[in-house]
């Protein structure tokens, strides 16, 4: 009997993928590495559709929601995208909706970089359009006669893609994994990685993606004990100068300020005896 949790995204470490390379199984759901994520970007530098690919590693949106994506939805001044609408498909049909829930809508800081790819893709389509008499759409992206782009077709297209680069497989909806992934690895705090994925709950965010990344976990106690160490050092060297300092002037060594001196019994000077700085 299964526990009816869903599984957890693991990571494609180096000898993930050689075993699954070797024959192996791979896991259900998978994140591609840093360096997958960026060979795939630029496998994909020159698609039609690699602002799409760029949004959804980087933002994290799901499929609906980055189909969804209108112009007017889009702030490329104020660096700002607003996530109002989704594209389902519905049988046969293809149809845009509301979002999946209310913490779905939502807004989103878009980078430099990212905004500078959007203006190159909204040329690239009004490029597509001029000389064929219709309108720009307002769909910022759809297929290449101008129409809205069916889920299901872009699964397609991005399993295709995925095989042709030689990485190791995932499915759309891993590369918003991956951005979660990122996001937290980066120092991003857990709450606004929750707004950025458009969860109801933040316990939804953490129980999914706080243990995708060891090297989370790992940065976190290394900053620690850095910030500990590197205070701790520094207070040595503190006092070290100090006492340098009095044996020069002859003078009694006194502790620093806000030194802590314990239970230690002090000389008649405020000095602890036999203490060395």
């Amino acid at each position: 009997m299964t526990s009816g949790r869903r599984p957890r995204p693991v990571l494609w470490t180096q000898d993930a993928q050689r075993e699954w390379e070797r024959g192996g199984d791979r896991p259900a759901v998978a994140v591609w590495s840093v360096q997958h994520t960026r060979s795939f970007l630029d496998f994909v530098a020159g698609h039609r559709l690699y602002a799409l690919f760029h949004l959804v590693v980087l933002l994290g949106l799901r499929r609906g929601e980055v189909l969804g994506l209108r112009w007017r939805d889009v702030d490329l001044d104020a660096r700002v995208l607003h996530v109002e609408s989704q594209v389902q498909q519905v049988g046969g049909c293809v149809v845009v909706a509301e979002p999946k829930s209310e913490a779905s809508r939502r807004t989103v800081a878009l980078d430099q970089v990212t905004v500078q790819v959007l203006r190159a893709h909204r040329r690239k389509q009004q490029s597509e359009r001029s000389g064929t008499g219709r309108a720009d759409p307002d769909l910022v992206f759809t297929c290449i006669k101008g129409g809205c782009l069916a889920p299901d077709r872009l699964s397609r297209s991005f399993r295709k893609l995925n095989t042709e680069s030689g990485l190791p497989p995932v499915r759309l909806h891993d590369l918003r994994h991956g951005a979660a992934t990122f996001a937290l690895a980066a120092g991003v705090d857990l709450k606004t990685v929750q707004a950025m994925l458009g969860h109801a709950s933040i316990v939804l965010t953490a129980d999914t993606y706080t243990s995708v990344l060891p090297e989370v976990a790992h940065e976190a106690a290394e900053a620690t004990a850095a910030l500990v160490l590197r205070d701790a050092r520094s207070a040595r060297v503190r006092h070290r100068a100090l006492r340098r300092r009095r044996k020069r002037r002859g003078g009694p060594m006194r502790a620093p300020p806000g030194s802590h001196q314990g239970n230690a019994r002090r000389g008649s000077a405020g000095v602890i005896p036999g203490e060395r700085w």
